[in-house]
């Protein structure tokens, strides 16, 4: 399934994501902070992957941020070009579920973008 996590969102960026996913037959899926504690396996919903019974406690993310699953690199192409067009600000925190993050949390995942975001 062609789907995208999206992470501290505003509804009004949202509501134009969503117009690009339709055209591009891709789920966008809105990530609340109290599943930041799930693993992303779990939030894109891969099969064997269960829900923890650990509440999250901490504060939002402090940025935005995407996550891509089940899309080929010509989808997030597509998506990305589409995504300019639209004029919106960039999200700079973007990565796609491997086999090395499937496991990390949202937070997790945020922590290493920043890394590598501050590096460039």
């Amino acid at each position: 399934m062609k789907q995208i996590l999206i992470f501290n969102i505003n509804v009004g960026k949202i509501n134009i994501l969503k117009k690009i996913c339709e055209e591009l037959s891709i789920r966008i899926v809105p990530i609340s902070r109290k599943d930041y504690s799930q693993k992303l396996g779990y939030l894109a919903s891969i099969p064997g992957f269960k829900k923890n019974n650990i509440n999250y406690k901490r504060s939002e993310l402090p940025s935005e941020m995407l996550v891509f699953s089940g899309l080929t690199s010509d989808d997030i192409d597509e998506f990305l070009a589409s995504y300019k067009k639209s004029m919106l600000p960039p999200i700079n925190l973007k990565a796609v579920i491997t086999m090395y993050n499937i496991n990390w949390t949202p937070e997790a995942l945020y922590s290493e973008l920043l890394k590598e975001h501050m590096k460039m």
